[in-house]
Parts: C-alpha cells; sequence; structure tokens
C-alpha cells in the first residue's frame, strides 16, 4: 500500500464547456485516473467484455444502458485502485447514479472530494458548439439541437447539483478564459476546499 490517499473528484459542465480538456489537465495534474463512461463504455464494447456484450446489445437498439451496467463498468476500474484516485468526467447523470457511486466508493473507503461544476453562459456553448460543428462538418449540430441538448443536460444536472450543494462539496467556477485561466481557477477551487 502506498502513501497516497483516496482521492475522487467529480467535473460537471454542460456540453462545449471544455469539460474533457480540463478533466485531462486535472486528472494529469493530480495524480488521478480520469474515467469517462462514454469511454468505459467504448472500451468495454471493443474488447468484448461481458457487460461491453451486454451494452453494445442495448446501444444497437438505441436504449440508455442502465446504471447497473455502468456501475460494473466503473467498479472493474475501481477494482484495479488501491487507494482510489479517479476524475470522473460527466459521470454520475442523476440523483440515482449518485447514490450509487456513494455506495460503491464506500466499500473502497473512499467517497466524492468534491464535485466541481463548469459555469458557461449559454449563448457562449451555442457559439462554440456551432463553430465546432461546422470546422468538423457536422450539419446535425445547429443551433436548434445544441439548445435542446443544453435543456436536457440543464434538467439532468440540475438535481445533481443541488445533491452535491446540500453535502458541501459542490463548487461552480467560471468556464470562460484560456486553458490556463480556467485550468487555474480549477486548481484555485480544489486548493481552497483543502483548506
Amino acid at each position: 500500500m502506498s502513501n497516497a490517499v483516496s482521492e475522487v473528484l467529480l467535473l460537471m459542465g454542460p456540453p462545449g464547456a471544455g469539460k474533457g480538456t480540463q478533466a485531462q489537465r486535472l486528472a494529469e495534474g493530480r495524480g488521478l485516473t480520469k474515467l469517462s463512461t462514454g469511454d468505459l463504455l467504448r472500451d468495454h464494447v471493443r474488447r468484448g467484455t461481458q457487460l461491453g456484450t451486454e451494452a453494445k446489445v442495448l446501444m444497437d437498439q438505441g436504449v440508455l444502458v442502465p446504471d447497473e451496467i455502468i456501475m460494473g463498468m466503473v467498479k472493474s476500474e475501481l477494482d484495479k485502485q488501491d487507494p482510489v484516485r479517479v476524475l470522473l468526467d460527466g459521470f454520475p447523470r442523476t440523483t440515482g447514479q449518485a447514490d450509487a457511486l456513494e455506495e460503491l466508493l464506500g466499500e473502497y473507503g473512499a467517497q466524492v472530494d468534491q464535485a466541481i461544476e463548469l459555469v458557461v453562459d449559454e449563448d457562449e456553448l451555442v457559439r462554440r458548439l456551432v463553430s465546432r460543428a461546422a470546422q468538423e462538418g457536422r450539419s446535425d449540430d445547429n443551433e436548434e439541437t445544441i439548445r435542446t441538448r443544453m435543456k436536457v443536460y440543464r434538467d439532468q444536472t440540475a438535481p445533481l447539483l443541488e445533491y452535491y450543494g446540500a453535502k458541501g462539496k459542490l463548487s461552480s467556477i467560471d468556464g470562460v478564459g484560456t486553458l490556463d485561466e480556467v485550468t487555474e481557477r480549477l486548481q484555485d477551487a480544489l486548493s481552497a476546499e483543502a483548506q
């Protein structure tokens, strides 16, 4: 057993907030494993694991992958760690998943230490995503579909913000600025929490 202590961070933010980039930087800077359930799903499907095979059947039908399968994939990652040191990117998505995550982490003597929300004005997000869609030639990403995705995100995430806020574990930081400025704000939020 190393003398490292467990650390579990959760990074939340709407599509286009720069969450993926910041999650990668934060994980590397703190020696954490970045866990994205989307990446985990693709990896399990690619490797043909039992969970991946079950998930693929559902994904091919256009059905949401149930929490049990997602939690099974998260558990298989946590099993590799002692102590648990992860940054969760875009997970949990519901308070039900948050409860299941707390229970799972408890098995490893860990807990979510802090949830950080990247806050970006919706008009700025739409501008970023429309620009990105144009660069990538994605005609399906127009302003209307992007605003719909924002509403879904807000509806799904608002209860999670309340959930972690009630536990005193939520920090909201401004997600507008250069990569380095936002990274610095994230690090400042984590330092303040550690005080």
